[in-house]
Parts: C-alpha cells; structure tokens; sequence
C-alpha cells in the first residue's frame, strides 16, 4: 500500500509571498526548492524545476491576490509537477483570491471561487491547505481534501501576551458576527455588532451599533481588509458612541487603493494582520504577525498524515 511516510518533502514557492514561504521553510527545518519563475516579454509565464521531484510529497507556497498571475503560475507549478512525476501536490494558499465571489447573488454573474477550485483539480493537485477563507463553504467546492486553518490561533497567542482590559469584540458586520462571537466567548469578553448598508461593493456606510461599547476598548474582527471602508468607518462610529480605543485584526491584508490612508486618518488605534499577503507600505498603525509556524505545523502533519483539527482554531 502506498505510504506518503516513505517520501522526501520538496517545499516551492511562486513569487507571490516569497518572504512567507521562506519562513515556512525555515520554522519546517528545510529549504526553498529550486525552481525558475520567470516571465516572457509578453507576459507568458514559464515554469521549471531545476530539481528532481519525482516521488516527492510536494507542497507549492502561494498566496493568490490580485493580479491573476499570482493563480496562473500556481496552475503551472502543480501541472508541471505532475508532469515531473511528483507523488503528491499540495497548495498552501494562504490567501484564496477570488473567494468573495462564491454565490451566484446577482443574475449573470460568475461563481469564480468554484471555477478556481475546479482548476486546482484539473491541473493536478490532490490537496489544499489555505487559511481564513471569505466564505467557509468553498471547502465544498472542492473533491479533494481541504485543510482550513484559522488565523484566531496566531492572533490568540499575540493576544494573551498583551491583553486588553475592559474589552469588546465587535463584529463590523453581519457576516464576521459567527466568528466575532467565537473570539469573545474565548477572550472572556462581550460582543457587539456594526449594522451596516453597503450601497455597492467596496462601498460600506454604518447604520448603528447593536451591543454596549460606551467607556470600553473595542476589537474588531475581520478575516480581510481590503479598501479599510468597512473598517474605518467601523471604528470611528464606536469613538462616536463613547468607546475608549478601537483595536482591529484582519488576517488578509490586502489594502488597496486608499487603505491605509485612511486606516491613518481614522479612529483606529492599532490594526494587526498576517503575512498571507505581502504589505505594499508600512505605517505606524498596523502590525503584522507571521502565521509561518502555523503552516509549518500543517504542512509537517499533512507529510506525516497526522491530525491537523487541533490547528482549526476558529
């Protein structure tokens, strides 16, 4: 019977979060496989391994944010890894682009994370192991297996090294609430809710708040923040109705277009994130902690093919 004990690791990367990767090497106790990335000058992008993996137990580092290359060159390293006779491919994506659009909730529109997760497959990969993804469902998207991590279980441990007193965990809408209660019931803490409209996408106007947040130090939580509308507009309404500070985290920092402009100009004392997506520009107001030992972890039980669920902090 065939025994993935029995295989050497090969860990590679694409070069959307090479510095991520590299530290999920390290904390793995090995190195970056060798392979060139590069692109033709129009564009095309070319893959080679500059190194057997027949037989290996692969994992590809690479998280997926806009641009599209990010997704295309992942395609490519699993199809030529299959080519080259590796015995199992698993994708660590630690960000899943393109995991927003998962329903069909206006006529004509495409379910683009389906259609990724069918690619995945079709290319040749027998697992995924990502984190925080925008809707939990698209594990179901899927026929292979799929191993979803929590970004909590970074952020929980940064936590008990520096509480916050008097605390309020605050959902900034509807859809983060499940998660929002999950991190109140285990920080001991109370949860409120931001009720919002949001006109159009990338869009968010605060309606009102739901909860008791008068004389407290409020937390937000998130698993993106992308333009920081939601987010900041968030935590200037909780200064408004009497909150002390207003604390945030969001695992995937993507902040695009005038993010952290206004994660500067806001109300919003501190933000912490994770490395799953590369910061394009620091500030003083954002905080970014590695989930590389997570995933190290994962990828050292994946290999082992031991339980993972005690990583599945949600």
């Amino acid at each position: 019977m065939f025994n993935h004990h029995d295989l050497p690791v090969s860990i590679f990367a694409g070069r959307s979060i090479p510095a991520l990767a590299e530290r999920i090497a390290a904390h793995y106790g090995s190195a970056l496989g060798q392979v060139t990335l590069r692109n033709f000058s129009d564009g095309e992008i070319y893959v080679r391994y500059e190194e057997s993996i027949r037989g290996t137990d692969l994992f590809i580092i690479q998280s997926t944010p806009p641009p599209a290359d990010h997704w295309m060159e992942l395609l490519l390293m699993i199809d030529a890894a299959r080519r080259a006779s590796a015995a199992r491919i698993t994708a660590v994506i630690p960000y899943f682009g393109y995991a927003r659009q998962d329903r069909k909730d206006q006529p004509r529109v495409s379910i683009a994370a389906r259609m990724l997760a069918s690619m995945l497959q079709t290319a040749g990969v027998d697992r995924v192991l990502t984190m925080d993804l925008h809707a939990a469902q698209i594990q179901g998207f899927f026929d292979i297996p799929v191993d979803h991590l929590y970004g909590s279980a970074v952020f929980e441990e940064h936590f008990l090294q520096d509480p916050m007193a008097n605390l309020v965990v605050v959902a900034p809408d509807v859809g983060a609430s499940k998660v929002a209660r999950a991190y109140a019931k285990r920080l001991s803490a109370d949860l409120a809710l931001i009720d919002k409209r949001r006109p159009q996408a990338n869009v968010a106007e605060v309606m009102n708040i739901i909860g008791e947040v008068e004389g407290r130090n409020c937390l937000l939580i998130d698993d993106m923040v992308d333009t920081a509308g939601t987010l900041t507009s968030g935590a200037n309404a909780l200064i408004d109705a009497g909150a002390l500070s207003v604390q945030a985290f969001a695992t995937h920092a993507l902040l695009s277009g005038p993010a952290i402009d206004r994660i500067e100009a806001s109300a919003l004392q501190r933000l912490l994130v994770t490395d799953t997506v590369p910061l394009h520009r620091t500030s003083e107001k954002i905080e970014v902690l590695s989930v590389a030992p997570l995933f190290a972890d994962a990828i050292h039980r994946i290999y082992a093919d031991e339980s993972i669920s005690t990583l599945f902090v949600e």
